[in-house]
């Protein structure tokens, strides 16, 4: 993973650490998602466990509520239905669409806020956040769930699945790769 700009101004630096941070998470799902067939998608591995499809819903969901007018409205808005968010769709061919719009409302927002706006207050719920600690609750939350995606995909795809990171018994090796690249 790369580092964000560097800045000699450390809200700045913050900033542009947040961006690359929820960017960075939205690639790790996109390679665990394009992995999984529409089956696989909907698959639960039990009764109380959410599918692909769901946490991919609930994510379009939070991501939506939480951003839209982010810096003017509590970021819970009166037309989320969260619980519904939790319900099993018959289909997920819908979800990839709705899952880049909905993270492109995040990037919008993080492209246009200035490091100064990191000390102004948002309501989550009606509880003030600074945007800094919105930002950060946020980054917890879908960090969260791009785990949980990427555990099930892992699942789902068995021996197929495509690692997202080094592949067991390669960290020698990429290590190698990477104390290489640095002395060039």
């Amino acid at each position: 993973m790369l580092l964000p700009p560097s800045s000699n101004d450390p809200a700045a630096a913050v900033l542009a650490s947040i961006s690359h941070t929820f960017r960075s998470y939205k690639t790790l799902a996109d390679r665990a998602l394009a992995q999984l067939t529409p089956a696989q998608w909907l698959a639960t591995p039990s009764a109380q466990s959410n599918s692909v499809a769901v946490l991919v819903q609930h994510m379009v969901g939070n991501l939506r509520s939480r951003f839209t007018d982010f810096l003017t409205s509590d970021g819970e808005k009166p037309t989320r239905q969260r619980d519904q968010e939790f319900e099993q769709p018959a289909t997920a061919a819908a979800l990839p669409a709705q899952w880049e719009a909905a993270w492109q409302i995040l990037f919008d927002v993080l492209d246009h806020l200035a490091p100064a706006d990191l000390l102004r207050t948002v309501y989550i719920r009606g509880e003030a956040h600074t945007v800094l600690l919105a930002l950060q609750r946020q980054v917890a939350h879908y960090a969260y769930h791009v785990g949980q995606i990427v555990q099930l995909a892992r699942e789902w795809r068995g021996a197929e699945w495509q690692t997202l990171s080094i592949a067991r018994g390669q960290s020698e090796v990429f290590n190698a790769h990477m104390r290489a690249q640095a002395n060039h």
